[in-house]
């Protein structure tokens, strides 16, 4: 049985105060995760990367992609400008990736 389908019947019971409880709950959403397993997970040091982070960063590689392909179908026509977007997507989507690896 995977660890995600096993049964957990002992509970730890912590008490937070509301802007704790609100934190916490609004990154278990981010990362659509259960707040059970959001903690649980935080709690044993796992990685918890939110689902907008992962799409974020696969929208800035589509958009590379259609810019990239721009600059090919005009043969270079708007170069500095497209250069300029890839540049600035590519530093986004560094940033991005570095966040989601820590």
């Amino acid at each position: 049985m995977t660890q995600e389908k096993q049964r957990r019947p002992r509970r730890i019971y912590a008490r937070l105060t509301e802007r704790e409880y609100a934190d916490a709950s609004e990154q278990a959403d981010a990362a659509a995760l259960s707040l059970s397993e959001y903690l649980r997970r935080r709690l044993f040091g796992r990685r918890v990367v939110p689902k907008t982070d992962l799409r974020v960063l696969a929208e800035l590689r589509r958009l590379g992609g259609l810019l990239k392909h721009i600059h090919n179908e005009t043969r270079g026509t708007y170069s500095a400008r497209t250069a300029e977007a890839i540049g600035a997507l590519t530093a986004c989507a560094r940033e991005l990736e570095r966040r989601v690896a820590r």
